[in-house]
């Protein structure tokens, strides 16, 4: 472990490596970095025989808390994992205890990002963004906390926003461009403004390459399918000719019967039955993207869901609208099992790197 500092030698006496480092908070003022072995001599340095019932180390987790709570100078375990135990701190009532003594459990919510409408600037009125409620209240009510990022302007600025998400939802809203993929623009698409597609194309591209949990709705979904090599259907009626109707002018809440495939997560949701959900969208999902199977159809074909086929990735999107007014109570359960999968996600990581780090020490 090489040479330590003096005061090392009387936390290996046994005075808790906590007090040690809180003197040298309280009265030295200086920034204090400790590197992997010094995390490592700091779980295995305390009092002989301290060891709990479950054969875990009394000041573990404390001395994670610390090792963490740097910034430039971190080292030794990734950001997603420092979050993890950072979160597992703040929200334990035994972690404000010296020495601590049981397990911690997960009881902080997900944090959920969401990507924001914009629109520019028209005579009196000022550029503003927004989100449709629908979207944060499915979240809040399935379990998590929603985030909304505006739309950004620099890719670093993005990134630094993801560092801080569990998960993320691409909302819907207005039609991708297909001039940005290489297709002629339609007469009946109608585009999203240009800096909000500008930002969601870099918002899916990096949240793709991270393999975050990601639920896309509406054009999210189709976002997340070209992002990932898929195409689009630019207009129903012209593209699927026999294809039954899929937006009603006259009729907000027309819906139409959906076929789900066994085994999937929207079948987890729906199970048997007939259903129906809402559909006002005249683009959808051509060609699927390498990676993605089709979870639902509408019976003329036109797919209506996707799921990753990674294990390693926990990704779906739906072309219905679950969170809008004419969803059924039963949608709401895909918020549910979407904060559900993030939750179980966070468990499995911590149990990794917790084994990870007693293999370390």
């Amino acid at each position: 472990m090489g040479v330590r500092p003096a005061f090392w030698g009387v936390a290996c006496k046994g005075l808790p490596a906590v007090i040690t480092v809180s003197v040298w908070f309280l009265f030295l003022r200086k920034p204090f970095v400790l590197p992997w072995p010094a995390y490592a001599f700091f779980q295995i340095g305390c009092p002989p025989g301290a060891q709990r019932a479950d054969g875990g180390h009394p000041w573990k987790i404390p001395c994670l808390l610390l090792r963490t709570n740097f910034r430039d100078e971190r080292r030794g375990l990734s950001l997603a994992t420092r979050k993890i135990f950072r979160t597992k701190i703040r929200h334990s009532q035994q972690a404000a205890f010296f020495p601590f003594t049981g397990s911690v459990e997960m009881m902080s919510k997900p944090i959920i990002g969401m990507n924001a409408d914009f629109r520019a600037a028209a005579g009196d009125t000022p550029a503003f963004s927004y989100v449709g409620a629908g979207y944060f209240e499915s979240i809040l009510k399935a379990g998590g906390i929603p985030q909304i990022i505006p739309p950004l302007d620099e890719l670093d600025d993005i990134e630094q926003v993801l560092d801080g998400l569990d998960g993320v939802l691409l909302v819907g809203g207005a039609d991708l461009d297909p001039q940005r993929d290489g297709w002629m623009l339609h007469p009946t698409v109608k585009p999203l403004d240009p800096r909000r597609e500008t930002f969601d194309r870099g918002l899916a591209k990096l949240v793709c390459e991270r393999r975050m949990p990601l639920f896309g709705i509406g054009v999210g979904m189709q976002l997340m399918n070209v992002t990932m090599g898929g195409n689009l259907l630019l207009h129903i009626p012209e593209d699927r000719p026999q294809a039954l109707p899929h937006r009603d002018a006259l009729d907000p809440a027309h819906r139409h019967t959906l076929e789900i495939l066994p085994g999937s997560l929207l079948d987890r949701v729906y199970g048997d039955g007939e259903l129906r959900v809402n559909s006002r969208h005249h683009m959808a999902i051509d060609e699927v993207a390498p990676g993605f199977a089709v979870t639902a159809k509408c019976p003329d074909g036109i797919i209506e869901g996707i799921e990753s086929k990674s294990p390693d990735w926990f990704a779906l999107g739906t072309q219905f609208h679950p969170e809008a007014n004419t969803a059924s109570a039963l949608d709401m359960r895909i918020f549910d099992e979407f904060i559900d999968g993030i939750k179980a996600g966070i468990d499995a990581r911590i149990q990794d790197n917790e084994e990870a780090v007693r293999l370390v020490a």
